[in-house]
């Protein structure tokens, strides 16, 4: 195969700057599939996945795309693609099986694997500590809604950091701590599926704190070229009107999806409107202790950011139905996402990655920010000849990362873009229908095929620039 086929980037085209990383990004319940091998303890995604009715077609990540076994094959991808790296997630079950105490040296020992096998393929490992996997049973005692959650997650931290901080630099505490909380405690449409707002506020406060902790206690034993991160994914709020009312709804919706989770990470501190706006629900008052937002507040050293969708809101009647997502918003409506959409239905508005970022690196200037996730599901079909022709994610990537440059030529201080996903994977509730890989993976056989798109990135990566218009 050869990947400067099909497409060229020629080198007047928008050019990123020196040294810009470039890379892709999975995630371990969605790749590695071995869920019961060497040791590895259940998770909150082994539970829901088999419970009949949470995941479409009933798909679990038992086998997923056996990333456990075939690493090697998918790392000679990311090598044959020139990738120089690789942002991944160490499942915590896997490593302490029921979440404390006790270690799995077997467990440990895939990570070693990997991360040596990457290291030899000149490939910067970019390893994520949690990315929802969480062991069942700290769930079964209370999961993020308790704070000994947090504090089992630092030990949990200190050991994985302890064992490959000799050969890994970088490091991410958190995926999303957004899904973790309301997804998994509010909406309940990921694990552990649980209904509760209350519940859900609490565990994003634990959340937030786990990360404080682990950061504070790999800190504590770092060498000098650590460095130490949270990923944040981010919906920027659009609105039709310019007025008073619908501001206020854009405000409320924004204060609760992005605002509520950045700024205790960079001011130590909730937000005082959105506090207000949530005062009803008395969800943080137990559990927010003196002390803990200067913890969550520590200084990182990158901000990753994850985009995918832009969400467009209008004001409501205070008695109109909540948002499904947003725990205690009132007086909000969420708005269809416009054309044209992605295959699993969502918004693309390349502009409003920018305006994230631009605004972003407002707000902490002299904070690097990393694209750490973006992408996007089509239905992806092998042809005869053994291609995958995916025009719509050629498309949606080329006009991102248009959208990444501008951002940068405005200021802002992007270091890097990593692609979700390198695999087609198990994507959480949608089961293995929704497809985001630039690799295509056919799940009954695991052969893997490089999609047009892949090869597109190649070329972006090479020349590190992307095609103007």
């Amino acid at each position: 195969m050869t990947t400067t086929d099909p497409v060229r980037v020629e080198t007047s085209q928008l050019r990123f700057p020196p040294g810009f990383l470039w890379g892709s990004a999975t995630s371990s319940y969605q790749i590695e599939g071995a869920s019961t091998v060497d040791g590895r303890g259940p998770s909150i995604w082994d539970t829901f996945a088999a419970t009949p009715g949470k995941v479409d077609g009933g798909d679990t990540g038992d086998i997923a795309c056996d990333h456990y076994h075939r690493y090697p094959e998918d790392i000679a991808l990311m090598r044959e693609l020139g990738l120089p790296a690789y942002r991944f997630s160490i499942a915590w079950p896997r490593v302490q099986p029921t979440g404390s105490s006790t270690i799995n040296r077997a467990g440990l020992a895939f990570y070693d694997r990997l991360v040596d096998t990457l290291l030899e393929a000149g490939i910067q490992p970019l390893p994520t500590l949690y990315h929802w996997d969480l062991p069942q049973a700290l769930q079964d005692n209370g999961g993020w809604a308790v704070r000994d959650t947090a504090e089992r997650f630092a030990d949990y931290a200190t050991v994985v950091h302890q064992h490959l901080g000799d050969r890994v630099a970088e490091w991410t505490t958190l995926n999303e701590p957004f899904c973790s909380a309301y997804l998994g405690y509010f909406s309940g449409v990921h694990a552990p599926g649980e209904t509760d707002p209350v519940r859900a506020l609490r565990a994003l406060h634990h959340l937030l704190l786990g990360h404080g902790l682990a950061t504070q206690a790999m800190r504590a034993q770092a060498s000098a070229n650590h460095k130490f991160s949270l990923v944040l994914n981010f919906s920027p709020m659009r609105i039709d009107h310019d007025d008073d009312a619908h501001r206020e709804a854009q405000r409320k919706a924004d204060g609760l999806q992005n605002r509520i989770f950045l700024d205790p990470v960079l001011r130590g501190e909730y937000p005082a409107d959105v506090l207000a706006d949530i005062a009803h629900l008395g969800a943080l008052d137990a559990v927010v202790r003196k002390g803990d937002l200067e913890i969550i507040s520590a200084p990182l050293d990158w901000l990753g950011v994850n985009y995918y969708s832009p969400t467009r809101v209008a004001p409501a009647e205070p008695d109109h139905e909540p948002v499904s997502h947003l725990p205690g918003l009132r007086g909000v409506e969420v708005l269809p996402p416009r054309g044209p959409l992605t295959g699993i239905g969502w918004e693309q508005e390349p502009a409003a990655l920018r305006d994230l970022l631009v605004w972003l690196s407002e707000q902490a200037p002299t904070l690097p920010l990393l694209v750490t996730e973006n992408g996007s599901a089509f239905d992806d079909v092998v042809t005869e000849e053994g291609r995958v022709h995916d025009t719509g994610r050629r498309t949606y990537l080329v006009e991102h990362l248009r959208a990444v440059h501008e951002a940068v030529s405005a200021g802002a201080n992007v270091r890097g873009y990593l692609a979700w996903s390198l695999l087609d994977n198990f994507e959480w509730a949608f089961g293995y229908r929704q497809r985001f890989g630039l690799v295509h993976v056919d799940f009954e056989t695991q052969k893997r095929t490089l999609k047009d798109s892949a090869r597109l990135f190649a070329e972006i990566v090479r020349a590190n620039a992307v095609p103007s218009r």
